[in-house]
Order: structure tokens, then C-alpha cells, then sequence
């Protein structure tokens, strides 16, 4: 099939032969329902300084072995991260919109233990271990009931919109250390 060439340079697809049948005009009818907590993704919780969230593993988070993609712990460590933040009264899109700054990965160090694999049900604890004038540290345990499968330590930079450091709310630095005291008093 012969091609035409846009003026622009780019190549066209020649037009079909046969015209495409015109649209439906059946009327599909939507039934909506009202939303209950339970239909909403959780956001975890926070009990005793520390934030869990449930995640479970779904075919796409597995390779050809069947065992999680070792990159999908980061994802299930960010969301947990987002969700504690979102608990705590720090809401990214918020941030953004106001144009207060953003939380950034700055450092990270991982260890895996053992692999999640599909349809486990796994549940990643968070808690904060420093928090510093424009930086907070935090550790995230991805566990199997009691087995841990995934450690890290992860140091979140607060930057302003043009990407430099800038010095956290005091009421956000004064809620993490609330939050990190409470996850070092004895349980």
C-alpha cells in the first residue's frame, strides 16, 4: 500500500476502502451507586508511630519466575510513604498546588530477605527515624504475616518547586517527631 507523505514529513496511513460503520446509537444505561468507604483504596493506618499498609500481589506485579519484580517494592515503599504523609495532614497534590514544595527520594538503601510472591497478601510498616530541618528519614518493612521480605532506609528531601532544599512546616516537622517518639517509646 502506497503511503502519502504530509507536507510536514510525516507519513499518513492511506485512507480505508471501505467506510467504517457509523456509531451506535444505542443508549447505555449507568446505574450509580454510592461510594462506601470500603470501595475506596485504603489508606493504611497509623498505630503507635507507625503507618501499615496492606498490599496484595497481583499477576502484574510478578516476572517469568512468578516471584514479585524486585522494582515493585519500591512502588508498594512510595505508596505507603504517600499514604502516611496523606494520614499525617501532608497531601502532595495540595503541597503542589499551593506551590509549598514537594517530597523527593534523596537516599535509599534496600535489602531484600525473601520473595513476596502472587497473591500474597503483604504489609509494609513505616516509620520515621530523623527528622532533620529540610529532610526526613523513615525505615519501610515489607512483611509476609512475620517474615520480613524487603528492608529500607529512605531519606525523603523537602524541596521547593524549583527543586532546591527548603526547610519543612514546623507543623509537619513537629507532627514526624511526634510520630518517630511514638514509634521509639516501648510497646
Amino acid at each position: 500500500a502506497r503511503h502519502r507523505i504530509h507536507p510536514g514529513g510525516v507519513p499518513q496511513s492511506p485512507r480505508p476502502r471501505f467506510p467504517l460503520p457509523p456509531a451506535s446509537p444505542k443508549t447505555v444505561r449507568v446505574t450509580v451507586l454510592s461510594i462506601r468507604p470500603g470501595d475506596l483504596p485504603t489508606q493504611g493506618r497509623i498505630a503507635a508511630g507507625r503507618h501499615y499498609l496492606p498490599v496484595r500481589i497481583y499477576f502484574e506485579d510478578t516476572d517469568l519466575t512468578g516471584i514479585v519484580y524486585h522494582a515493585n517494592y519500591l512502588r508498594y515503599m512510595e505508596r505507603a510513604r504517600t499514604e502516611m504523609l496523606r494520614l499525617s495532614g501532608v497531601v502532595h497534590s495540595e503541597m503542589m498546588a499551593a506551590d509549598t514544595g514537594y517530597y523527593a527520594v534523596h537516599e535509599m538503601q534496600i535489602t531484600w530477605h525473601r520473595p513476596a510472591r502472587i497473591d500474597d497478601e503483604l504489609l509494609v510498616v513505616t516509620h520515621v527515624t530523623k527528622v532533620r530541618a529540610a529532610a526526613t528519614c523513615l525505615v519501610h518493612l515489607v512483611m509476609r504475616g512475620d517474615e520480613l521480605l524487603c528492608a529500607a532506609t529512605v531519606t525523603a528531601a523537602f524541596l521547593d518547586m524549583a527543586g532546591r532544599p527548603r526547610r519543612q512546616s514546623k507543623l509537619w516537622h513537629d507532627r514526624f517527631t511526634t510520630l518517630m517518639q511514638q514509634a521509639d517509646a516501648p510497646q
